[in-house]
């Protein structure tokens, strides 16, 4: 039975392989359907769309947004989202551009610590999606140039000898030279995806580090701010962190999603549609989540 992956990153957002390139990876894994959830852009789409078809694999428009709850960070994967997100859209203009400002006082603080990068070098290992149109904006049409770029110019300089100590020593949360993102708001961001017919996932729970009656309060209250799905099914998710999460879909009437996180080798060991190996997500996950979908489009 083929599987889907509904959690995947191309070069327009963090990830090393291209839109067509990561199609023609899914073909040769036996993947009937992939999304593409890049991080604040749909820009690697249409591209997608169009190995899609010539591949056969059916693809899903995505996007990853990180968001604030009022106590939290957390991420939402928004699937079945259109080349044109209208509004949506000239959000996720708005949160690149936040990126630049921020990864402009990253720089800032790596050059006080003696550690001087260009950040036009920055943005051309950016590069972009491929042939996919867009705005010309820094670092490609549509890119969102972040951290990951920034570590892989600090191991091209020679100052790591890895994307890991780049984001242990420099970039990660405890790191010298990190600076906290401009978060969306949670209801901000479930508005935007409900408004172009898009659905609302809670990525990857593990990281929310809630489990138990705590965990289930917690995604309850997610439930009731729009969150329609969650991704039960994740790389890092062990065996029964997974069959927690499918039995707190159902106790909650919510939608399941599943996916790699793939980025290509900027997350090495992580495959797509398989994860670190025993990954599976079947084909039924994508046709009730599109179900569902139609099913919210049509409530008044």
């Amino acid at each position: 039975m083929p599987g889907i992956d509904l959690h995947t990153h191309t070069t327009a957002s963090d990830g090393t392989a291209t839109p067509r390139e990561l199609i023609r990876l899914a073909a040769e894994a036996g993947l009937s359907a992939v999304a593409i959830t890049d991080h604040d852009t749909v820009a690697g789409l249409p591209e997608a769309l169009a190995a899609g078809r010539e591949y056969g694999v059916t693809v899903v428009g995505g996007v990853e947004l990180s968001v604030f709850d009022g106590q939290r960070a957390l991420h939402l994967v928004g699937l079945f989202v259109p080349q044109s997100p209208g509004e949506l859209g000239e959000a996720l203009a708005r949160a690149r551009h936040r990126r630049h400002d921020r990864n402009r006082l990253i720089l800032e603080k790596l050059a006080a610590l003696d550690i001087p990068l260009d950040y036009d070098a920055v943005l051309a290992l950016a590069g972009g999606p491929g042939e996919s149109g867009g705005t010309g904006e820094p670092g490609g049409p549509g890119v969102a140039v972040g951290r990951p770029h920034i570590a892989a110019a600090l191991l091209n300089s020679g100052r790591v000898k890895s994307m890991k100590e780049a984001f242990e020593r420099y970039l990660g949360a405890t790191g010298l030279a990190y600076v906290p993102k401009d978060k969306m708001s949670l209801d901000r961001a479930v508005s935007l995806l409900a408004a172009v017919g898009a659905l609302p996932v809670l990525a990857h729970p593990y990281l929310l580090r809630e489990k138990g009656r705590s965990m289930e309060r917690l995604v309850a209250g997610y439930r009731e701010r729009g969150v329609a799905a969650i991704e039960a099914y994740y790389s890092e998710h062990s065996e029964s962190q997974t069959r927690e999460y499918l039995a707190l879909a159902r106790k909650l009437d919510m939608g399941v999603s599943g996916g790699s996180d793939f980025h290509g080798e900027a997350k090495p060991g992580v495959l797509l549609g398989r994860g670190r190996g025993r990954l599976f997500v079947p084909e039924s996950v994508l046709v009730a989540l599109a179900a569902r979908r139609d099913g919210m489009a049509g409530r008044p």
